[in-house]
């Protein structure tokens, strides 16, 4: 059995409650993926972590934007193509207006999320960037057996969102970074399981599984098991990760709770 563990965004922002992101629960969900990671230790074959990596200037961080009073938007704004036309919302640097606008155009063309702008998170450098501590010692308790961890950063071009550990929500052409994870893809299809956690389930988790299944085949499909006790939806987006659950268990994802995982 080659087992893999796929573990999104298992950071200090989103899973220690002083984490500027804190999703509340992340931090029993990361105590008890640590606990499954030490239980297993000996059969796991490989572990992808992905970390969340941004500029304080970042198109989905306050900074960025303005209304017409010249104030920058509070955490969990929503920022439409709409509203933008209307003037409700401009770039705080005017150079930036055409190619922000074009983007969250892209967006709702897409069928993505519309823009949200988040407290700033995940900042390379700082603290939250770091793996949260059950976790990170979980990891280093693998690697002591002479593995390595693959870790994987998304999130830092400043110009798009990074939700999919997969791509990018809307792709640079100047930046490979945005583009599809072709390599991840096929070191995962060399799995026969893949354990799934991480933060939040509403987003980064959601995302990149759908991109997962998207680019996989059915067959491959069937290798995801969401360790559900283990990640956990953004306050107010609770109904993207419960329509996450139901679209992929259609599709053959498996869910169980990290104590009765089993190989």
């Amino acid at each position: 059995m080659n087992l893999h563990f796929l573990i999104i965004d298992p950071q200090n922002d989103f899973a220690h409650p002083t984490g500027s992101l804190f999703v509340p629960n992340a931090d029993q969900d990361s105590k008890r993926l640590a606990a499954l990671i030490h239980r297993w230790l000996p059969k796991i074959n490989a572990i992808h972590v992905t970390l969340d990596t941004h500029h304080w200037v970042d198109i989905a961080h306050p900074i960025f934007w303005l209304d017409r009073e010249g104030k920058h938007p509070a955490p969990f704004t929503l920022i439409t193509y709409e509203k933008i036309l209307a003037g409700q919302w401009h770039t705080t640097l005017p150079a930036s207006q055409e190619r922000a606008t074009k983007y969250v155009q892209t967006l709702k063309t897409n069928g993505r999320y519309d823009l949200t702008i988040w407290p700033p998170h995940c900042l390379l450098g700082q603290p939250g960037h770091n793996v949260v501590t059950p976790i990170a010692e979980a990891l280093i308790a693998w690697e002591n057996t002479f593995a390595t961890v693959n870790y994987l950063t998304k999130g830092f071009n400043p110009w798009t969102e990074h939700y999919s550990a997969i791509k990018a929500e809307v792709t640079d052409p100047q930046d490979p970074s945005t583009f599809l994870n072709t390599r991840l893809l096929e070191q995962l299809q060399t799995a026969d399981l893949i354990a799934i956690s991480g933060q939040a389930l509403s987003h980064c988790v959601a995302n990149t599984v759908r991109d997962i299944a998207d680019n996989f085949g059915a067959e491959n499909i069937k290798k995801l098991v969401l360790l559900e006790d283990t990640t956990t939806s953004v306050p107010g987006f609770e109904p993207l990760g419960e329509q996450f659950l139901i679209d992929l268990k259609v599709r053959g994802m498996q869910t169980i709770k990290s104590s009765e995982f089993s190989v």
